[in-house]
């Protein structure tokens, strides 16, 4: 099947406004940044997207599952394939008896305005976090103390077979930045988050504070991806890196951020090639004075 073919066999499928060609990654992603993908779809239920994949699975043709965009450097020549993005026209919330029930492509900060409404607590840590929930569920996002693995219930994935499953909590195998799903390469389309009732005051209390501490301590002001590396065991990356003298350091447009060195930033006009050079700098040196690698947080997607 030809391109154009696939093209018109996807607008069918799921709706012309729904399938893109060439569309730039640097408008889907935080770090704003990424050259062209050959197709970009937005799936509208978990039906479009099992009739998605099966048309690009018969076709041979590679696909990426993307949420928010919020963990992704996307290659300045892009992708050659196609972006399936589960995002707002996934992103449904329903509320019952303190368990919300919500698509996958519901943004975490979404999640967490729908608890306040309904005096839900115990999802404040999310409240900042930049990305949806299918991908917090795959890799157990968490922040300020708060892991995803504290509130999930369950999840509905599609496995890599193609089929509907059903999860529990304790069937998702959640450690830090991992998770079965992430092993198996399953694809959430939805999740429940169970959460207990609060006094409105304190939950949105405890929200504006956790949103302080970010304002005052992380570049939320510059593209990125958010936190660069991993945690090393027994280390902060931010640490690590500043101590290495990497502080304000940049390769053309891509700058360890001056507020927070566990950052890379976009300073305006960076690339995805200068962000990867100064990843592997940075690597460099604070093996170079410490010993020990620092294994990337943000996923790359496409040639580098």
């Amino acid at each position: 099947m030809k391109n154009t073919e696939i093209v018109q066999t996807l607008q069918e499928l799921i709706g012309a406004d729904a399938v893109l060609t060439d569309e730039l990654m640097k408008q889907h992603t935080t770090f704003r940044i990424g050259g062209p993908a050959d197709l970009f779809v937005m799936p509208g239920s978990a039906k479009d997207v099992m009739k998605v994949l099966a048309v690009l699975r018969n076709n041979h043709i590679p696909y990426f599952i993307m949420g928010n965009g919020s963990n992704l450097l996307v290659s300045d020549e892009g992708y050659r394939g196609c972006v399936v993005q589960i995002g707002s026209r996934m992103s449904e919330i329903r509320e019952e008896d303190g368990i919300l029930e919500c698509g996958a492509g519901a943004l975490l900060s979404q999640i967490a305005a729908a608890a306040r409404a309904e005096s839900l607590a115990g999802f404040e840590f999310a409240s900042g976090i930049p990305g949806t929930l299918g991908g917090a569920c795959v890799m157990n996002a968490g922040a300020y103390g708060g892991e995803m693995k504290d509130v999930l219930a369950g999840v509905t994935v599609l496995d890599k077979e193609g089929n509907v499953q059903k999860y529990a909590v304790d069937e998702l195998e959640l450690g830090y930045r991992t998770s079965r799903l992430l092993k198996e390469e399953s694809i959430v389309l939805s999740a429940k988050i169970r959460l207990e009732k609060g006094d409105p005051e304190e939950i949105l209390a405890k929200t504006e504070e956790l949103r302080r501490k970010r304002v005052e301590k992380q570049p939320i002001e510059m593209p990125s991806a958010g936190s660069t590396f991993k945690r090393p065991e027994g280390y902060f990356a931010g640490k690590l890196i500043e101590d290495a003298g990497l502080r304000g350091f940049g390769i053309g447009g891509a700058q360890v951020s001056e507020k927070h060195c566990g950052f890379v930033v976009n300073s305006g006009d960076a690339t995805a090639a200068d962000v990867q050079a100064l990843i592997t700098e940075i690597q460099c040196r604070v093996y170079e004075m410490a010993g020990v690698d620092l294994e990337t947080e943000v996923r790359f997607l496409g040639e580098f």
